[in-house]
């Protein structure tokens, strides 16, 4: 399957994207797609045996819309696109407001201030020069009109192809406006004079010029939005140097290739990922793990770009450039999860896809009652002129992607990666938390605490077996008992028919004897007697430590403690978690005893223990079986299947290596409360977007019968035309502003 990003241009409203969105699921062969109009980004899957990018490229551009494809190489290259798009937009709001202010004081000065009327000098006085009045009108209002040209450009054409957006009901209203205003011009040079009092050149202006300014304000807000991710980005060093020739250059960081040799002193970011060769320092890791204790780095340990480099003077090896760098992945991630929506967005969804041809025959209804109740065309005009240009779609197409965008930017400056929309919403449901012990909880670095070898036997060969056998092991135990042998000087022996039994241990040949290394099941299982060593296994057992069984030819040979240390953090999210309402379990490999030691420590009451890896994704299932949102905390690797099974899976890891992991989140460090966290910002984000879904639904579902007079019905006030421009405008600020408020999130 391709996944793709395309950059769509000519969008203006939700009635665009949603139009986009069924054009291309229609197309056969496109398994998923999503149209985010906040960033402009149509996100597709599709299978590429039965249908092609070109063809998904030429049914959005048949609709009206210009395509970009967005490169993976390209990381937030929408921020200098924004930029050019405020400037841009400032600059015909300023051009536009130039000439729409003395058109307003020329139409509307006489009614001002309480009947007087302001001074203009009688040359334009309507009653004097009625000509002349219409016609300087006239030649403000084109200004105002060319700065505006886009909404009539798009907006009709989108009428042309039966597909309406906002620019179409702005098109029509003020096309309406101003053609009337027109006939009112003609009739005044053919003598009537009297038509200098129904004029509605300013409207045009008005509304123009007040949509513009929503529109400036509305770019400068959505570019706010993306601000977490542009703060990240500016952290990338430009330049980097490194060795070339026996000298030292310095080049843009483009220029670096894999196997460059680059220099870094204290102070300096650190351009591309890579591993260090010279030196040692401590690096500043925040950017990526939201930590902010430095990282100390010695030859052999990696680097990344973006990083600070704090003290020492380091030479490291370039390994990844560009947008290969585990930074870039990240970014590109935190973008893809903003292009996604979420499952709440659905119902703006329906509803943006008939909103505008609504709107409309809403607007030819209102028009069409109110002149067949009173014969006068300029008050019925007006009401049609009212009910088009307040209707926004544009609010309702921003609720969700906006709070989307500033809640996963806002969890990427702490570490905390949300992978999708639907991840976000699911999060805040959660009401169970499964722990993985190892590396989860505890530290993921256990160390050999105690040896208990039998009389045949003594605790070095012991040892020196046991870590001959795990020397192969990637299993972190299994790293601990080799390395407690290496403390020793022992040298390992030669291992064959090596066979590792996942959730057990070891079985292999060393030394002409044959080694069991393993828990009490691989015992137990294979027939092998361990009661000599009960009383040393429950004593360890009750200690929270990990008992390593060691048999040779059949016999049980003896006993390895190893222990692994509970993380700072670890109690600390338990009880937040349960503070929230929220079951918190443990499940491990481990046995009962070593397992409910570490939960006592941590204050976890539900423990799920000696579950072999392949089951873990059982025990998420049984869970869910009694109706409970299951998140499994997991270290994004060995626990997959079991972070696929749960409805949200959290990959935990101090490394970047976990935001590739199959998790739905990933936390960069291995500060597990960044779990509570994670499941705060989901429950602000899905507030904030429930808040703005209201407004936008509420604003439409007031608005448009207010405009369409249905106070002056029962005599209330009649809406202006320029006051419902501003209304419009101000509805998608409101749902901007708000979703901005996310910016202060703050977790407890």
């Amino acid at each position: 399957m391709d996944n793709h990003v395309i950059r769509i241009s000519g969008m203006s409203c939700a009635a665009c994207s949603a139009r986009v969105e069924k054009a291309v699921a229609g197309i056969d062969g496109v398994l998923s797609c999503s149209v985010n109009l906040a960033t402009e980004r149509l996100s597709v899957e599709f299978d590429p045996s039965k249908t092609g990018l070109d063809l998904i490229k030429d049914r959005i551009e048949k609709k009206g819309y210009g395509v970009e494809e967005i490169k993976k190489e390209a990381v937030n290259e929408d921020k200098q696109r924004g930029e050019n798009e405020l400037t841009v937009l400032r600059r015909k709001f300023i051009a536009a407001a130039f000439f729409t202010v003395p058109l307003l004081y020329i139409s509307m000065g006489h009614m001002l201030p309480a009947g007087q009327g302001l001074p203009l000098p009688d040359i334009l006085c309507m009653s004097l020069n009625p000509a002349n009045f219409a016609l300087a009108q006239l030649f403000l209002t084109v200004p105002v009109i060319i700065a505006g040209y886009r909404f009539y450009t798009v907006g009709y054409r989108n009428i042309l192809l039966r597909a309406p957006n906002m620019d179409s009901l702005i098109a029509m209203g003020t096309s309406a406006a101003v053609v009337y205003s027109l006939y009112g011009l003609f009739q005044i040079l053919r003598g009537y004079n009297e038509f200098a009092e129904h004029l509605y050149f300013e409207t045009a202006g008005v509304i123009i010029t007040l949509v513009l300014l929503g529109k400036t304000l509305e770019a400068v807000s959505k570019g706010k939005t993306g601000e977490a991710i542009s703060k990240l980005m500016e952290l990338r060093p430009k330049t980097a140097v490194v060795i070339r020739a026996g000298s030292e250059v310095e080049i843009h960081i483009d220029e670096v290739v894999p196997k460059d040799i680059v220099i870094i002193r204290p102070g300096a970011g650190i351009p591309v990922d890579g591993v260090v060769i010279e030196g040692f320092t401590a690096v500043d890791e925040a950017v990526l793990t939201g930590e902010s204790l430095p990282v100390d780095k010695n030859p052999g340990d990696r680097v990344y770009a973006a990083t600070i480099n704090k003290t020492g003077f380091i030479k490291f090896l370039a390994e990844k450039t560009g947008g290969d760098t585990a930074f870039a992945q990240i970014i590109r991630l935190v973008e893809n999860a903003q292009d996604g929506k979420a499952p709440i967005a659905k119902i703006a969804d329906r509803v943006s896809g008939v909103f505008v041809p609504v709107v409309f025959c809403i607007a030819v209804a209102a028009f069409l009652g109110w002149f067949t109740a009173t014969r006068d065309f300029a008050f019925s005009l007006t009401v049609f002129i009212s009910v088009l240009v307040i209707a926004c779609p544009c609010a309702l197409g921003l609720a969700t992607p906006t709070a989307i965008m500033v809640g996963t930017g806002k969890g990427a400056e702490r570490g905390i990666l949300i992978k999708s929309g639907e991840a976000l919403e699911t999060a805040h449901k959660i009401n169970t938390v499964i722990f993985d012990k190892t590396g989860t909880i505890t530290e993921g670095k256990p160390e050999v605490t105690d040896i208990a070898s039998a009389d045949t036997i003594n605790k070095k060969r012991l040892l020196q077996l046991a870590a001959s056998a795990e020397k192969a092991s990637e299993h972190p135990i299994g790293e601990a008992i080799v390395k407690a042998a290496e403390k020793e000087n022992l040298s390992l022996t030669a291992i064959g028919d090596f066979e590792a039994l996942p959730g057990k241990g070891i079985v292999c040949r060393g030394d002409g004897h044959e080694i069991h290394v393993g828990n009490l099941r691989l015992m137990n299982d294979s027939g092998i007697v361990t009661r000599a060593f009960e009383d040393e296994e429950n004593r360890f057992s009750a200690a929270g430590k990990t008992s390593v069984y060691v048999a040779v030819d059949g016999k049980i040979a003896g006993i390895i403690a190893v222990a692994d240390t509970v993380k700072p953090g670890s109690a600390a999210a338990v009880k937040k978690l349960t503070e929230m309402g929220i079951e918190v379990a443990m499940i491990t490999g481990d046995n009962r005893r070593a397992a409910e030691a570490v939960a006592a420590v941590t204050g976890i009451k539900r423990v799920l223990a000696e579950v072999l890896p392949g089951d873990k994704a059982d025990e998420v299932k049984k869970l869910q079986a009694e109706s409970k949102k299951v998140a499994m905390v997991g270290d994004g690797i060995n626990d997959a299947p079991a972070l696929a099974r749960a409805d949200i899976g959290i990959a935990v890891g101090r490394g970047v290596d976990a935001a590739l992991a199959s998790a739905d989140i990933v936390l960069m460090s291995g500060d597990l409360m960044n779990v509570p966290a994670a499941v705060s910002l989901s429950k602000a984000t899905i507030r904030n977007i429930k808040q703005n879904l209201f407004w936008a639904f509420g604003y439409n579902g007031l608005g448009i019968p207010v405009a369409a007079g249905v106070l002056y019905i029962f005599g209330g006030p009649l809406l202006s035309p320029m006051f419902a421009a501003a209304a419009m405008s101000l509805s998608s600020l409101s749902v901007l502003a708000n979703a901005l408020r996310l910016k202060n999130f703050k977790e407890f």
